[in-house]
């Protein structure tokens, strides 16, 4: 066996953004059959573990804490919508603001998914909660630097 260094095998995985995108690939793998069986795609998943943080808030609301844009949160809410997990209400005050608030089906589901699911993905990553909390610390940060300077150029 050699002692060539992990970034050496792919030219690809020289970059920090390919890294990043093959390890998103890599989740969706171990997240798709831990969310089959409770009927939810991971996005679907994150909206729920959002909502049942804050219930009531706004689409807005929501598209914002998932990075998504309206194009592809409408169809994702309606999704969840026709399942009977979400209810969307317009706003008492302004009707032109919609507001989604979990059943009692989607409450269900989003309890029992986020007391199994985080549990078998730290395994599947084969770290610590030490080690995994920095990273995610570290991924964060890099987010919301990347956010804060897409479409600047030099």
């Amino acid at each position: 066996m050699t002692d060539t260094p992990l970034s050496q095998t792919n030219p690809l995985d020289q970059f920090l953004c390919f890294s990043v995108y093959a390890a998103g690939l890599a989740f969706n793998r171990v997240y798709k059959p831990l969310l089959d069986r409770f009927g939810i795609t991971y996005p679907q998943y994150i909206a729920l573990a959002a909502l049942r943080g804050k219930d009531g808030q706004t689409v807005s609301e929501l598209g914002e804490k998932l990075f998504l844009e309206s194009n592809t949160l409408t169809p994702l809410v309606k999704r969840l919508e026709a399942a009977g997990l979400v209810s969307r209400t317009r706003d008492k005050q302004d009707e032109r603001v919609v507001r989604l608030s979990l059943t009692e089906a989607g409450r269900g589901i989003a309890d029992e998914a986020l007391g199994c699911v985080p549990a078998d993905v730290l395994q599947a990553t084969g770290m610590d909660h030490v080690t995994l909390g920095k990273l995610n610390d570290e991924m964060v940060k890099l987010g919301t630097v990347l956010r804060s300077n897409a479409g600047r150029t030099k």
